[in-house]
């Protein structure tokens, strides 16, 4: 080999934020969603780039992984804000 590096695990190519995010809790999918720019992760104090809500399956997904995030209720907040018909008829907000 001419000095190449031989490709190894996906992690040694990941940059330090996302190694850095992977590491926190609900921030394991950091990094896998290169198209998606509506992520609920933040506000449920996740890293950014976590729990993507930019369908409405993906923001039924959130609700169901919201128990895995910092601050649960704030995943529940995005995805509602973002989605109402997901919440339920005469729960609170």
């Amino acid at each position: 080999m001419d000095g190449a590096k031989p490709v190894g695990r996906m992690g040694d190519m990941l940059s330090a934020r996302v190694r850095t995010a992977r590491q926190r809790p609900g921030g394991s999918n950091v990094g896998r969603y290169p198209n998606v720019h509506a992520f609920a992760g933040p506000s449920g104090g996740a890293p950014a780039g976590s729990y993507p809500i930019n369908t409405l399956a993906r923001g039924r997904s959130a609700l169901q992984l919201a128990h895995n995030a910092p601050d649960p209720d704030g995943i529940r907040r995005a995805v509602y804000r973002k989605y109402p018909q997901l919440q339920a008829r005469g729960a609170p907000a």
